[in-house]
């Protein structure tokens, strides 16, 4: 806890909150963990944050970065210190039409990015389902994903240059090198954005970027294509991968009780009970394709029915609206879920979000020694749905209690030795946090920690930032 001289020095400066209130206000984070910080900073401008993080350091006070904290892993919360709220630097600015750039500060919505750059015919493509609760530099700092990543890949790849200031205060703009080959020095020195993007917080606050953008599809056609089992969709999946007559952006895999959730809570008409899962695909066409287009989705039904696909059920979406339908079907899973573990909160349980992936060949197998790892263990089995095309679901399963929850996580750190044992990631999209920093050695071994401790003692040497991130700090997280 900070000491009276500490805390005086911090509640100096008029940002700053030690009201139960604010405190409060910023305590959870979208599944329904909670941590109290022990206060709370909420500057405006870039000068704001520099004298938070000189007087921390100085004070050796811990600081959290947080966007807007629908972070899964815990990340965007904490128990103690300062928890750095940066939402008020919000701006979005004007879209560079000509280079195809967009510049934004940190916690600006994705979703407002994404409209603006719109605005200019250009497409902002990094696409978190949480977009409209998600901020730029919460993004970044996960290398978040999304759906549309199967074509177009992660944040990371359109972080262009970013404004980060290190604890004490120290001010870095980066950017990315401008030549197309590079041969001096070792690699993981040539691009110190990349030390940013996927950190978490804990090497240094990102408070502004500039992002690459695309040019906006001329038309885009959704899919939902339903199945009469699992096997067979995830089948299907496989298929659309290998196949040369489509490339689509997004091949997103619900399981039954996904899709069952996703239709319930859009109140849209029921999949007959014949369906048991469903794959959601989208094809965007450019100038030069949409006279194609008619081609490319006949190619589509025909790979569907090739796999037996429930075809007089299939729905098209084909409008803007349309496909702003099927995304709230997409993000109805995992905020019904989000629902249903804060529920549980009282009684020590909570949603447990996994976020592994395998190569997409061997997901269905995957799947299978997940659900059978449950079964033995006589845990619940986990809602399923997401980003087939990667090899990346998320499975949600709810532990009523703290008992229950003990052993979801067994039976979850059991299904992740053997998705590293497939080749697959323990961490797909979300980052690792406070929840699932015990897996990290699962799949990295102790040269690749100690590199990882070595660049955090370089940046952040007294590691005051985002305390538990990444590295246990001594404090007990569920």
């Amino acid at each position: 806890m900070a000491g009276k001289g500490q805390q005086a020095a911090l509640l100096s400066l008029p940002f700053v909150s030690e009201s139960e209130d604010t405190r409060q206000s910023f305590a959870r984070y979208a599944s329904g963990l909670e941590m109290l910080p022990r206060f709370v900073a909420r500057p405006s401008s870039v000068q704001e944050v520099q004298e938070l993080l000189r007087l921390a350091a100085a004070e050796r006070i811990t600081v959290t970065p947080a966007g807007l904290q629908s972070s899964t892993t815990a990340s965007s919360i904490s128990d103690r210190g300062v928890l750095l709220s940066l939402r008020g630097m919000s701006r979005v600015y004007e879209t560079d039409t000509e280079r195809h750039l967009i510049r934004a500060q940190a916690g600006a919505v994705m979703a407002n990015i994404r409209r603006e750059a719109r605005h200019s015919n250009l497409l902002f493509t990094p696409d978190p389902t949480s977009e409209e609760e998600s901020s730029i530099g919460g993004a970044i700092a996960c290398n978040a994903s999304g759906a549309r990543s199967l074509l177009y890949g992660p944040t990371r790849k359109y972080v262009q240059a970013i404004k980060v200031l290190l604890m004490g205060g120290e001010i870095l703009s980066l950017r990315r090198p401008a030549t197309e080959k590079n041969a001096v020095g070792y690699p993981i020195a040539q691009d110190p954005v990349d030390w940013f993007t996927g950190s978490e917080g804990t090497l240094g606050v990102i408070v502004e970027a500039e992002l690459s953008l695309l040019t906006l599809p001329a038309q885009v056609t959704g899919l939902a294509i339903p199945f009469a089992s699992e096997a067979m969709a995830l089948a299907f999946v496989v298929a659309a991968r290998r196949s040369a007559g489509i490339h689509p952006r997004c091949l997103e895999f619900f399981d039954e009780g996904a899709m069952r959730i996703s239709q319930e809570a859009v109140h849209e008409k029921p999949w007959p009970d014949t369906c048991h899962a469903m794959v959601y695909v989208e094809q965007a066409f450019g100038e030069q394709e949409v006279g194609k287009s008619d081609t490319i989705l006949d190619n589509w039904l025909q790979l569907a029915e090739q796999h037996s696909a429930r075809a007089a059920e299939i729905r098209v979406y084909d409008s803007s609206s349309a496909l702003n339908e099927a995304r709230d079907l997409r993000h109805a899973v995992p905020a019904t879920m989000n629902a249903r573990g804060a529920a549980r909160r009282q009684f020590g349980g909570r949603k447990v979000s996994t976020d592994w992936a395998v190569p997409y060949e061997k997901l269905a197998v995957a799947l299978r020694v997940a659900g059978e790892l449950a079964r033995r263990a006589g845990t619940p089995q986990g809602i399923a749905y997401g980003h087939a095309g990667n090899g990346h679901l998320h499975q949600n399963i709810i532990a009523a209690d703290a008992d229950e929850l003990q052993r979801v996580e067994a039976v979850v750190e059991a299904t992740l030795r053997e998705v590293i044992r497939m080749g697959g990631t323990v961490a797909a999209e979300h980052g690792t946090g406070k929840l699932k920093r015990r897996w990290l050695p699962l799949q990295l071994n102790k040269r690749q920690l100690n590199l990882m401790q070595a660049l955090k003692k370089e940046l952040d040497p007294l590691g005051l930032l985002a305390p538990g991130n990444l590295w246990t700090d001594g404090s007990d997280v569920e």
